[in-house]
């Protein structure tokens, strides 16, 4: 009885012991895509993609993970290629400001394509000062999207949508 007993228990332990963590590679800032249709101030004002790079790495070790930042990342090992599709700023001061980013991204192990991902979030209607304002917002949604992606790379689903895309 003590013998299955403790079988039972290392079964049960081996079951539950999460997956080897892995070293992710991850370009530092993430790009915006060369085809996205983004406001040049967003892209000239804004540091989101540093703040994307920096949320990922920070959260990724809650599961399991370890993100490199690197300012071109290599071929060999996890990378993780992300670029911005989408960030947008509408609004009016009198309304407010919604804002948007959507992120898609591709992990690749040793150069061949194990996954994809859409992550996207978006905030309600905040009142901004200006483009400052509307860095600040899009900075704290792309923290978010940092969160999304790290909890995607302990189990990378291919084709999954994340945040406010499901």
């Amino acid at each position: 009885m003590r013998h299955s007993m403790r079988a039972a228990f290392a079964a049960l332990l081996c079951c539950a012991t999460p997956v080897m963590a892995a070293t992710v590679q991850v370009q530092d800032p993430v790009p915006f895509s060369e085809e996205a249709y983004i406001p040049r101030y967003i892209m000239s004002e804004c540091q989101m993609g540093q703040q994307l790079a920096r949320a990922l790495a920070e959260r990724a070790g809650e599961f399991g993970n370890t993100v490199q930042l690197q300012a071109e990342p290599g071929g060999q090992g996890r990378v993780l290629k992300l670029e911005f599709i989408e960030a947008n700023g509408k609004g009016n001061m009198f309304l407010g400001f919604g804002k948007s980013a959507t992120v898609r991204g591709e992990l690749y192990e040793d150069g061949r394509r194990l996954a994809g991902v859409t992550a996207r979030r978006s905030s309600g209607l905040v009142s901004s000062g200006g483009n400052k304002g509307s860095c600040e917002a899009l900075e704290r949604i792309v923290t978010a999207i940092g969160g999304d992606l790290a909890q995607w790379l302990a189990d990378p689903v291919d084709n999954l949508r994340l945040g406010d895309t499901r």
